[in-house]
């Protein structure tokens, strides 16, 4: 989120900046050198206040996604970055799938959720 079309009203804490690099680092266990390089390779892109990075939780919770794909399944930066644009996609597609859901009249929207329940639990 770009600092011109900030509006912290029209936020909900989730994604409301209020972190210090600082305080985002000592709570991923990270030096915030590794979160100034995520910025710069455009994995996350937190509010600028002052000249001071700000991060939400929203930012938190992708970092901590970012950084158990490094540490613990072993992806590079270029893998990382796939993931996210792929999980991306996902939750775009689900938030579609739910919209076509709610207009649709209820005989056809449990015929949709049920073949839903089947895509998803054949993983």
């Amino acid at each position: 989120m770009n600092q011109e079309r900030f509006d912290s009203s029209a936020l909900d804490d989730y994604e409301r900046p209020m972190y210090l690099i600082s305080v985002v680092a000592g709570l991923l266990n990270v030096h915030p050198q590794t979160l100034r390089v995520y910025e710069r390779e455009g994995l996350i892109s937190p509010d600028r206040a002052g000249g001071q990075r700000l991060y939400s939780r929203a930012d938190v919770e992708r970092l901590g996604l970012i950084l158990d794909l490094t540490r613990n399944l072993g992806l590079n930066r270029a893998g990382v970055d796939i993931v996210l644009r792929m999980r991306h996609r996902i939750e775009c597609l689900q938030r579609e799938a739910m919209e076509m859901m709610r207009i649709m009249d209820e005989e056809h929207r449990k015929f949709f959720e049920g073949k839903l329940k089947d895509i998803f639990e054949e993983d």
